[in-house]
């Protein structure tokens, strides 16, 4: 399989931070769960390339994996724009007629200064043509891994959304001559 890449993507662990909350760049992981970690880092090939988002907790979950990824911008999350650092409950009661728009068609609608998921499925693409041949690890966020999904897949983005991507899952896809091919989804190790 020439000129085939073959993908590992690892999302990472859960932010050390308040739970419901659309969390900054710049939010911490919780790597206490020693198990999971030492678990998956086994399971990665060992001489792959490595990425990751450009995320605090993407980066400490990478270097918990004994990983020293290149960062790649176009695996960010999803950009919430103002709504980053609040939680769901607080904008579901403060957020107006603009947060209940939004989940009426999360995949086109964008949060105020944000990005949608179909933008964010266009970066996500864009970053994975830029993965040369060979094995591959991708430290991301679940909605990056959502977005290579809905590309390898061919789906709709609104399509997309319907998978969970559980902190510290392995997702494995591989880009072939051919097309894609999904070889796992949401995989937990231990």
């Amino acid at each position: 399989m020439e000129g085939a890449a073959f993908l590992w993507l690892i999302r990472h662990a859960p932010v050390d931070g308040v739970a419901g909350t659309i969390h900054a760049d710049d939010a911490p992981a919780d790597l206490r769960d020693h198990a999971q970690l030492a678990a998956l880092r086994q399971s990665l090939p060992r001489d792959a390339t490595s990425h990751a988002s450009p995320a605090r907790r993407t980066v400490e979950t990478a270097r918990a994996l004994g990983l020293e990824p290149k960062l790649v911008a176009e695996f960010g999350e999803q950009d919430f724009g103002a709504w980053t650092g609040w939680r769901h409950d607080q904008l579901a009661a403060d957020g107006g007629e603009t947060y209940a728009q939004f989940w009426s068609d999360p995949a086109r609608r964008r949060p105020p200064g944000g990005e949608s998921f179909e933008e964010q499925v266009a970066r996500v693409r864009r970053g994975l043509a830029r993965i040369g041949p060979g094995p591959a690890t991708l430290v991301v966020h679940s909605g990056t891994i959502r977005a290579a999904l809905c590309i390898a897949l061919d789906l709709t983005p609104q399509a997309a959304l319907r998978f969970v991507i559980d902190p510290l899952s392995l997702t494995r896809i591989d880009r072939l001559a051919s097309g894609w091919r999904v070889v796992s989804v949401n995989q937990r190790m231990v």
